[in-house]
């Protein structure tokens, strides 16, 4: 998908989101270059709850970023054996030491024992998108709930944390959805 990023960001304050400074505009542009890049998202909707769990997880910043508590009180928050401690990360805030294990060997980066790399644009895009698209978080993912003629963004909460924020989160995705249907290039062929 070849998105007109100058319209998309045009379109994304205009939208009622907040003006974007420039280390916030660097990471959505990044980020909408690192799903244009992705050939396994094949479905503009899913861009747009993508672009929305972002949005959601890294409050607005368009950067991977560290859980503020950093686990604190949580289970997954402990250290483990290795003096590791698996809180959340990145542009969907992965958790828990079998995630960053499973993951990390999935994607071929040694998160287990680096968590800190999920911390990393490309990577933690990576994380996201296996993450989302194969259910590698929850058992949840996209093409469940977004297919054909179904979207279900508030179902598609389940894909990285239950309920939490759902509604508000679906909010977001039909925002990006529209700016994306306006600001995605259609693809021609010649015959």
């Amino acid at each position: 998908m070849k998105i007109d990023k100058d319209k998309f960001l045009f379109m994304y304050e205009a939208e009622a989101f907040k003006p974007l400074n420039d280390h916030q505009r660097g990471g959505l542009l990044d980020l909408l270059g690192y799903i244009e890049a992705d050939e396994e998202v094949t479905d503009l909707r899913w861009a747009a709850y993508m672009l929305a769990t972002t949005f959601h997880e890294c409050a607005g910043r368009w950067q991977p970023i560290e859980e503020f508590d950093k686990g604190k009180g949580r289970k997954y928050g402990d250290p483990h054996t290795n003096g590791k401690i698996y809180y959340g990360r990145g542009f969907v805030q992965l958790t828990w030491e079998g995630n960053y294990k499973t993951i990390g060997k999935i994607l071929g980066v040694p998160l287990y024992d680096n968590p800190e790399l999920a911390l990393d644009p490309e990577i933690a895009y990576k994380i996201m998108s296996y993450g989302m698209r194969h259910g590698a978080f929850t058992g949840a993912y996209l093409k469940q709930r977004i297919h054909d003629d179904v979207c279900d963004y508030i179902g598609s909460r389940r894909i990285i944390n239950g309920t939490d924020k759902a509604e508000l989160i679906a909010g977001y995705a039909e925002k990006f959805e529209r700016i994306l249907t306006e600001c995605v290039e259609q693809e021609t062929s010649i015959a």
